[in-house]
């Protein structure tokens, strides 16, 4: 077992660790080092080091997370933190023994986000006013992100030569830097097509975003906080009172899918979900839905005449 004489170098290499053997996000790698920073702090105020840390020392800090507010969603997500740096520290060869084993993480249910009826959403399109320059561009956002159930970061990262219009899908770029074909409409192609005619064409386009497929009005990337203001501005405007995000509309693209009869496999693929775990999280069947289904297919309910 080695010492920890530079506990900041070791924190530098977990981060490379995230980003190039893990495959994390830029984003990820970020939440799960602020993760390791809260528990040194903790540890530190303990006169503890990180490698002679034992389960009742985890114990007490993730009660310390507790007696200041945290919840047990963002505790599990610290604990997750936590535990990875802890697995790196054994595969370095600073610790022999993984402290965090047992370290139980809070149980949190189900989390179900919003779900938009095709009223709402097509009441949401209607509220887009096409009069102003970048009104056929957020048309064009909308039909994108809810025909192809695309994560925020997907969209804005969505260039040119990764869709394919005779084709009739894109290449996504998700997680991780991980590629994925999605299957795109003919109704979001169309108003791409007129978003490309109608106001990109005009933009002087910044060095660097040639290939980006959604601009701003300075021909720059869009950010993840302007597609969240325009979505909350047509959900306003539309008079739609549920607590909706970008990833509404993804959570609604599956579930009309799953509605209409899609297999669940196949949505996993085009959300781009490593687990079918996750997918049926995102993923919910009316309860009446699901009982007519086991009243029409289940061998015991069939009956003979």
């Amino acid at each position: 077992m080695r010492d920890i004489t530079d506990l900041t170098a070791v924190k530098a290499r977990y981060g490379v660790y995230l980003r190039i053997e893990k495959g994390l996000s830029e984003n990820t790698a970020v939440s799960y080092t602020d993760d390791v920073d809260k528990l040194t702090r903790f540890l530190a105020q303990q006169g503890i080091g990180v490698e002679h840390v034992t389960e009742n020392d985890l114990e007490a800090f993730v009660c310390a997370l507790q007696d200041v507010g945290i919840g047990p969603r963002s505790q599990a997500r610290i604990i997750s933190g936590v535990k990875s740096f802890y697995k790196f520290l054994r595969l370095e060869g600073f610790i022999d023994r993984n402290p965090t084993r047992l370290l139980v993480t809070p149980h949190m249910g189900r989390h179900l986000p919003e779900v938009l009826t095709l009223q709402e959403i097509d009441a949401l399109i209607s509220c887009i006013d096409l009069s102003k320059p970048e009104g056929q561009r957020n048309r064009a956002i909308i039909e994108t992100l809810y025909g192809c159930g695309l994560r925020v970061s997907e969209l804005i990262g969505l260039r040119l030569s990764q869709l394919f219009v005779d084709e009739e899908y894109v290449i996504v770029e998700g997680k991780g830097d991980k590629q994925r074909i999605v299957p795109i409409s003919a109704t979001a192609l169309e108003q791409i097509a007129l978003y490309l005619e109608e106001y990109r064409c005009n933009l002087t386009i910044q060095r660097g975003c040639e290939d980006i497929l959604f601009l701003n009005r300075r021909g720059g990337k869009l950010t993840r906080q302007m597609i969240f203001h325009i979505i909350k501005e047509l959900c306003e405007l539309a008079g739609i009172r549920k607590n909706i995000s970008p990833h509404t509309l993804r959570h609604s693209f599956a579930t009309h899918l799953l509605e209409g009869g899609a297999n669940l496999r196949a949505i996993q693929q085009m959300l781009g979900h490593e687990s079918i775990t996750t997918t049926e999280i995102y993923v919910h069947i009316d309860r009446s839905k699901l009982r007519q289904e086991i009243l029409n297919h289940h061998p015991r309910n069939r009956r003979t005449h």
